[in-house]
């Protein structure tokens, strides 16, 4: 049945059933998720689960994508790790608030559209190493704890029935789509392997064995600390990283969205509401989070793509901690964790091996350390911004490298130099070398028309070319120069004639990205 959903948003065409099977399955995933990061980061489960819900109802209504899963993260609970351990629960609420107070000044000044300096490598290697850490994870699910309480790896029959269980949800969920399209084959999965387990009473680990999920309503506390600057230095730097990790990681996944479903996501829209939702998770005793790449994967493969399956999810969620945890904690982790692993190999970027032969040896490299940082750290925001780091130095070494001048004299005896390339710090010296100042003619021309002036290195380097002819004595003509570049040069007043010349309208040091 398809009719028309308003919420917040444009009318758009979307299948009700589709959407409440898909926030359903999505739910069912969040669980173990989200313990397992509140454990994690040394929190009681109903934390992470608080937090699954309130970042996951407030995102669905009020993000940027609408088919997206916010929720308690694995990198947000790295980061709040050594915090419990020094300080307590009650500042993890409040470094969570003022972590989202950063978000949403961040969107509020959108900043949201720097996400477009991540270059197509790092975002390669981002994926890729998700997808492993995704599969990682699920490996803990074959660990038992033995008698004192250590975890060891399943041996023998209980081995057997949990490679059994995860294999069968996994061919259900890659064998299904190619039948019938008429239910989500993740939910499918779960619910038959959950009937084999609990009908047969096959002993296997369930969600009960990681812990409880029994609770209410999430109640509001505000964090009990004084408010006091001595306070704030403790949270902020905490609160700082928080909100970088989860707008990195949040825009790069509405990203990875937009390429899937072909079509356009409002990344500062979506900062403003990943502020909004941590700012109501710390007064409501959640840990804070961001968008969660796998849940997400798994809501948009099933078919979701308007905002009531994340609604329907959070819900769910709620009800299930409510009123429905007896039953919850009886679902065998070996469905879930079936579903998790064809969640990473879905995510992969298997293209990434066809072309690899034919990306530049540059982009390889970023593509691999991304992923190696991804996997070994377990930290994506550091990943992607080392891997930015380096795209950029990249660049700039090769653009260094193109600037050139093309040399005549004309029959006036004037020589021109037709400038090629950026001109900004890492060229200067290239730019400099250009130039043969003593044995020049009296009269000189240096054509930008096919250059440009990036950043202020390139305007001190032109400052300090025009003082060497002046020295000499030699009339310079800067051609094509844009109004900002001849403001900024000192002694262009006193040497260089530029009035005669028509001048393009491109700027020196533009915000415009």
């Amino acid at each position: 049945m398809k009719k028309y959903l308003n919420l917040f948003t444009p009318p758009c065409e979307i299948n009700y059933k589709t959407e409440v099977l898909s926030g359903l399955t999505v739910a069912l995933a969040l669980v173990p998720e989200a313990i397992a990061f509140a454990l994690i980061a040394g929190l009681s489960p109903l934390t992470g689960l608080y937090a699954a819900f309130s970042m996951g109802l407030i995102t669905s209504i009020l993000g940027g994508c609408p088919a997206m899963i916010s929720g308690a993260t694995g990198a947000v609970a790295v980061v709040l790790v050594a915090l419990v351990k020094t300080h307590g629960v009650e500042y993890i609420f409040a470094t969570v608030i003022l972590a989202g107070l950063i978000q949403l000044i961040a969107g509020l000044l959108k900043l949201g559209k720097f996400i477009r300096l991540v270059p197509h490598p790092v975002m390669f290697g981002f994926v890729n190493g998700l997808a492993v850490v995704i599969f990682m994870s699920q490996l803990a699910q074959f660990k038992v704890a033995d008698a004192s309480g250590v975890l060891q790896w399943m041996t023998g029959l209980p081995l057997l029935i949990m490679l059994s269980l995860v294999l069968l949800t996994m061919l259900i969920i890659w064998l299904l789509p190619k039948l019938t399209q008429a239910i989500p084959a993740s939910l499918t999965a779960i619910l038959v392997v959950s009937a084999l387990v609990i009908g047969f009473d096959i002993d296997t680990k369930t969600v009960g064995d990681i812990a409880s999920i029994q609770g209410g309503f999430p109640p509001f506390h505000i964090p009990n600390l004084p408010i006091n600057f001595e306070m704030l230095t403790i949270i902020f730097p905490y609160a700082l990283i928080v909100a970088g990790v989860g707008l990195i990681e949040s825009l790069l996944t509405l990203n990875l969205i937009d390429e899937i479903t072909e079509t356009k996501g409002k990344g500062n829209k979506e900062a403003m509401a990943q502020g909004l939702a941590n700012i109501v998770t710390g007064f409501f005793s959640g840990m804070g989070g961001c968008a969660m790449i796998g849940q997400s994967l798994i809501n948009i493969s099933s078919g979701a793509r308007a905002r009531l399956s994340g609604i329907v999810a959070s819900v769910m969620l709620l009800v299930f901690i409510m009123f429905a945890a007896d039953l919850i904690e009886q679902l065998p982790m070996a469905a879930l964790t079936g579903l998790m692993i064809m969640v990473s190999i879905g995510t992969f970027e298997w293209a990434s091996f066809k072309i690899i032969n034919r990306m530049p040896k540059a982009d390889i490299f970023v593509m691999v350390t991304v992923t190696l940082i991804t996997v070994i750290l377990h930290n994506l925001a550091l990943a992607v911004l080392i891997g930015v780091i380096i795209s950029a130095l990249v660049f700039a070494w090769q653009s260094a490298k193109h600037i050139h001048a093309k040399r005549y004299v004309d029959d006036k005896g004037i020589k021109h130099y037709e400038m090629v390339g950026l001109l900004f710090f890492g060229s200067v010296s290239e730019f400099n070398d250009k130039f043969d100042v003593l044995n020049d003619p009296e009269e000189i021309i240096i054509d930008f028309s096919d250059s440009r002036v990036v950043d202020m290195s390139g305007i001190e380097a032109l400052n300090k070319l025009t003082e060497r002819y002046e020295k000499l004595g030699k009339k310079l003509h800067l051609k094509h120069l844009s109004s900002d570049c001849r403001q900024l040069l000192h002694t262009a007043n006193d040497i260089i004639d530029i009035n005669i010349y028509e001048d393009p309208s491109y700027k020196v040091l533009t915000d415009e990205i």
